[in-house]
């Protein structure tokens, strides 16, 4: 995999040069960004997954929903349905996408929507929902929506400015397209970063005046939720377990079972992978499957030894605080 993406870096020219001029468009003026009325909380990043964008929605939802009335906008990506879509309660996964559908059924108090036109689902929701704010998930390459505040997620180890364009790297947009955000935030950092480390990686960021800097780390749920209550991962010692994964880089639960000394294989696939029937089959003949809340919302009632273990981030130095203030400030 990493020849041919060396091989591809002719391709990864020409992506770059794509995107550079679409953004000098829209930069221009030659393209339109549309502001609304209602507060539009965009979080995304400039590379290909892997950064933490659907638990950052959740922790804002956990926060924010106590004030005000909320509306999360996705383009609901694998999702075998077309156009806009409301969630209710007879909606599926198949229809609106595995991570729109885990935020609803964890959050059914709020409105998801699906649409791949971010401008039509705005204004839908502004004329049948009124919410007071809507999350815009991974909407920071869609500059025809001008969002109120912007969250831009860079992964530890993996930062936009060490990386490169598709296909030969990960990032799907400019690296100078991070001036648009109002807040940049490493994810996935040890818990035990220094202040000397978050120094030199701010050095390399080289934020604008206007941008807040915070780090976050991902934290583990020590008891997991499925087909039994009451199951830690103590539970396991002794036995040897699978992890199957579709996510886009499960290097940090991988490494997290490591420490907790977890015996597993792990059956990996690809980023929203829908299992097929010899998959589900396989999975049903191990003794315990152990999987992401992303990847259980996809196999849930297909398997009667599946558990999965929830992920949340965890913003460090106060970091959650200084967050939530901002995005207060600007909620009209």
């Amino acid at each position: 995999m990493q020849l041919l993406r060396k091989i591809a870096f002719p391709f990864s020219l020409l992506y770059a040069l794509v995107v550079y001029l679409r953004n000098y468009l829209f930069n221009i003026g030659v393209f339109s960004s549309k502001s609304y009325k209602t507060t539009t909380v965009c979080v995304g990043n400039l590379s290909a997954g892997g950064t933490g964008k659907t638990p950052m929605i959740e922790l804002l939802i956990l926060n924010l929903q106590q004030h005000y009335k909320l509306a999360v906008l996705s383009r609901g990506y694998g999702r075998k349905s077309k156009g806009l879509l409301i969630a209710k309660s007879a909606t599926t996964v198949e229809e609106l996408g595995d991570e729109p559908y885990q935020i609803y059924k964890k959050y059914p108090a709020i409105t998801m929507v699906v649409d791949g036109d971010r401008r039509n689902g705005i204004e839908t929701l502004e004329q049948q929902i009124k919410p007071d704010v809507i999350l815009l998930d991974d909407a920071y390459q869609h500059r025809k929506v001008k969002p109120t505040f912007a969250i831009l997620l860079t992964a530890y180890g993996n930062l936009y400015v060490d990386d490169w364009y598709l296909p030969t790297g990960n990032l799907r947009d400019a690296k100078n397209e991070a001036k648009r955000a109002n807040v940049i935030i490493v994810t996935k950092c040890p818990a035990t970063i220094n202040n000397e480390e978050c120094l030199k990686i701010e050095g390399k960021l080289k934020l604008k005046k206007h941008q807040q800097l915070l780090f976050a780390s991902l934290s583990y749920a020590q008891e997991l939720k499925g087909f039994t209550e009451g199951l830690t991962l103590t539970s396991f010692k002794g036995k040897k377990i699978t992890l199957v994964t579709g996510i886009a880089n499960p290097k940090p639960l991988v490494d997290f079972l490591n420490t907790q000394g977890v015996d597993f294989e792990h059956l990996a696939y690809s980023d929203h992978h829908f299992f097929t029937a010899a998959e589900i089959e396989t999975f049903a003949s191990k003794e315990f499957v152990l999987t992401t809340e992303k990847d259980f919302v996809r196999l849930k009632g297909k398997l009667k030894n599946l558990c999965y273990i929830e992920v949340q981030h965890k913003i460090l130095d106060k970091g959650k605080d200084k967050l939530l203030s901002a995005i207060n400030s600007v909620i009209k």
